[in-house]
């Protein structure tokens, strides 16, 4: 007997216009780039087109209606994004442009206020780029230094050179990605989390990859920092969001200066204004935090339990499916239950870009290069690599395409 999939995924993809397009003269569009930024619902493009045309208005200054319901719609999206990472408070969630601003907010602020000469950041080997070089910055500004937790040839993390970092004592800051953009690792944060708060220190979690496709809960994570971006879960570009602990959040000074993040202003002194105000300087992207807002109520009416029941679904059939095919070196767990909807390989010597190429004629986008990833790549001991990424509104009549495309790639280069 068929089981039952997770999602009505034909029903979803009527929501997506962009995936009624036609690409490469007629061929039907598989797009599987969904860890570089997902495709949105009518849904979060109706919201930010009925903000342009009905309500337009800057926000938290005037009294008019306008801005009254513009304040009530940007606020509202504060209050789905608690509820959605389960904070407890709404003004422990900053918005910031994306992701990569939000660690830096917190590399800026808390960093610069609380590591010193001779202080330990830890990250790992599977980081983005963007949870990589804010604490190269930070660490050679003050005299630190940055310390890796390395990963296995299976895509798992080495948790006893963790552990071995922990009993130095000079570890400041942990900061680590939940869910790896290029392996799909999940990582078991709350172990981390648990150990390093054992020792009083913090840990900041990169959710880019994670809080858009698997439930999370920051309270019963336990993780002082969260930083994760909008256009990876449906919603629009330039929407990043950065949680903090509340009691952390206030001995935190402002990352800018400017309007809306302060009380009074006078000339030579300056109250700054309440949490989260005090974090979100000059006229923010009202729009875009509005479409976010949607975004997060088609994921929460879709259920993120079930969200993940579909990548499993999908993941494991993917990996059955290229597995079979010659030539193919695969990276990351092997077991779908412990990896995101991400699946990272090499097919002979074809290049990823060469190979992206033939991919893109079959009307398949799938992302090449080094993923922001080049310390990984490093590990790896590969240039790059070809990714495939999925998503709520993907098939498994979408992975046979990207099969035959491979196929047809491998027969093209003779391998």
């Amino acid at each position: 007997m068929m089981q039952k999939s997770a999602l009505n995924v034909k029903k979803i993809r009527q929501d997506f216009p962009i995936l009624k397009r036609k690409v490469m003269g007629g061929k039907p569009l598989v797009y599987l780039d969904n860890a570089a930024t997902t495709q949105k619902p009518l849904a979060v493009i109706n919201a930010i087109s009925d903000y342009y045309m009905n309500y337009n208005s800057n926000i938290h200054r005037a009294v008019h209606q306008l801005a009254e319901e513009a304040t009530f719609a940007f606020e509202e999206t504060r209050q789905k994004v608690a509820r959605f990472i389960n904070a407890r408070h709404t003004d422990e969630i900053i918005f910031t442009r994306n992701a990569t601003e939000a660690i830096n907010l917190v590399a800026y602020s808390w960093g610069r206020a609380n590591v010193k000469r001779g202080d330990r950041v830890v990250i790992s080997e599977i980081e983005h780029h963007s949870n990589i070089v804010p604490w190269q910055i930070l660490t050679q500004e003050k005299g630190g230094r940055l310390e890796y937790i390395g990963v296995n040839d299976s895509g798992y993390l080495k948790m006893h050179e963790y552990e071995k970092y922990l009993a130095s004592k000079r570890v400041k800051l942990v900061s680590v990605s939940q869910m790896s953009n290029v392996l799909g690792t999940i990582i078991p944060v709350e172990k981390i989390i648990k150990m390093s708060h054992e020792r009083g220190i913090p840990v900041l979690v990169d959710g880019a990859q994670s809080v858009p496709h698997m439930q999370v809960d920051v309270q019963k994570m336990d993780c002082d920092f969260m930083a994760f971006s909008a256009h990876k879960m449906l919603g629009p570009t330039g929407v990043g969001v950065l949680y903090v602990k509340r009691e952390v959040l206030e001995k935190m000074p402002p990352f800018m200066g400017g309007g809306d993040m302060i009380k009074e202003v006078h000339k030579y002194e300056t109250r700054y204004n309440d949490l989260p105000y005090k974090f979100e300087g000059g006229t923010p992207n009202i729009a875009d935090v509005i479409g976010f807002g949607a975004a997060i109520d088609y994921l929460s009416n879709l259920g993120m339990d079930r969200v993940r029941e579909h990548e499993i679904e999908i993941t494991k059939y993917a990996l059955e499916k290229i597995t079979g095919v010659k030539g193919v070196t695969l990276y990351g767990p092997p077991n779908a239950m412990d990896r995101g909807g991400v699946v990272s390989f090499n097919i002979g010597d074809i290049h990823p870009h060469d190979l992206a190429t033939i991919m893109n004629d079959h009307g398949v986008a799938i992302r090449s290069g080094h993923h922001c990833a080049q310390v990984l790549m490093e590990r790896l001991d590969v240039s790059a690599t070809s990714r495939a990424s999925f998503y709520i509104y993907n098939t498994k009549e979408e992975v046979d395409i990207f099969i035959g495309a491979l196929s047809e790639a491998r027969r093209l280069f003779k391998i």
